[in-house]
């Protein structure tokens, strides 16, 4: 069974391809709500199309972010897998016009290819390859949500409610090189604003207060906090303020992006946070901001899961290791909740969120081959 696997998801690849191409032409970027919801039609006829009718099904209002589709297809055993996908990606609507889905040697490439539209892709050729094999598996629930570029906040009380319910999560992000992720950073998102005093800054500078010169003052105090040894890093990546170059600046902001492996880093963070300030005492500063995803850190029940993943590779030939990284995603939000997740099952490929990304077609047949495995085998889990 196990080469017939593989076999049939080589057979398929071009259909496997074309499907990517459909998904991909669909332009979905997170920020527009109209684009997303004509994608989102567009997956769950084609879900009905490779699938047929689900058992379950049900669409939650994003609001002014991407619904989010809820839908399962019976097993042939106990137990339900949440394969989790999000379909929005990065870019403006039009950019495929200069950048079309191409197929070049063994290379895929246009926008959102890798990140994820492909995984969606694997996740349901997965279990099709399942059904047409007789292969015993669980029931296969698909949540696809639409705002993970820009933080889950509609979708993750669907996610978090979901993986309660499920005898463990698959996250169909974009594989790192053939491997699958086992630990991401969280992330904290936050805001500094800075309120000084205008004035003239040739007539009467003493009169004002700048607030870009406080904030210059600040962000040394705040990339201060980052401590890379416990995995603690902080960028501030982008800085405006001021009116004009003979003006003391009456306003300043900076973005602040902040990693971190260790949950405690969290009160330790937000207590530097509270401390910080400046020494003209006309100055305002306001914080804003929050931890937009915990780190996923392994748990028991997780490293059970990756040990299911790995048998499922070896049956394969392959062998199937497991990577830290830095950016985050919805695994996140299921770690935190102590339960069992892998993520980084999708593509093999690379440049997600620049104009390489790209996937590469020779590796979709094991990664389908190796995801539906593993579904198999979570009967048993």
């Amino acid at each position: 069974m196990t080469t017939k696997l593989v076999a049939r998801a080589e057979q398929e690849l071009p259909e496997v391809l074309a499907d990517l191409r459909r998904l991909v032409e669909h332009e979905t970027p997170s920020s527009d709500k109209q684009a997303l919801d004509a994608g989102l039609a567009d997956i769950e006829q084609w879900l009905t199309e490779r699938l047929g009718e689900p058992t379950a099904r049900q669409r939650h209002d994003g609001g002014d972010r991407g619904d989010v589709l809820d839908v399962t297809y019976p097993g042939t055993a106990d137990g339900t897998v949440l394969l989790l996908c999000h379909y929005d990606t990065v870019w403006p609507i039009g950019t495929l016009a200069d950048w079309p889905f191409t197929v070049d040697g063994d290379r895929v490439t246009a926008p959102g290819c890798l990140d994820m539209k492909a995984g969606i892709v694997h996740g349901v050729w997965a279990l099709r390859l399942l059904r047409e094999l007789d292969v015993p598996h669980p029931s296969v629930r698909f949540l696809l949500t639409g705002d993970e570029e820009i933080g889950s906040l509609a979708s993750r009380e669907h996610i978090e409610r979901a993986c309660t319910e499920v005898t463990a999560t698959l996250v169909l992000e974009a594989s790192r090189e053939g491997m699958a992720k086992i630990r991401r950073k969280g992330m904290g998102l936050f805001d500094l604003a800075v309120h000084g005093v205008e004035s003239h800054a040739g007539l009467d500078p003493t009169a004002g207060a700048s607030a870009i010169h406080a904030i210059a003052e600040l962000i040394p105090a705040i990339t201060g906090l980052a401590d890379p040894e416990r995995g603690t890093t902080i960028n501030v990546g982008l800085i405006n303020g001021g009116t004009g170059r003979n003006v003391v600046a009456g306003r300043a902001t900076c973005e602040i992006d902040i990693r971190i492996q260790d949950p405690a880093e969290m009160a330790r963070i937000d207590a530097g946070f509270r401390e910080l300030a400046v020494a003209d005492d006309r100055i305002r500063v306001e914080l804003t901001g929050e931890w937009n995803r915990p780190p996923m850190n392994p748990n028991p029940l997780s490293e059970k899961l990756f040990a299911h993943a790995q048998a499922a590779a070896q049956e394969h030939g392959r062998v199937l290791e497991g990577t830290s990284v830095g950016g985050v995603s919805d695994a996140n939000f299921v770690s935190a909740l102590d339960k069992p997740v892998l993520d980084g099952l999708g593509a093999v490929g690379s440049g997600p969120h620049a104009r390489d990304e790209h996937v590469i077609p020779s590796e979709c047949p094991g990664q389908i081959a190796t995801l539906a495995s593993l579904i198999s085998s979570l009967r048993n889990f």
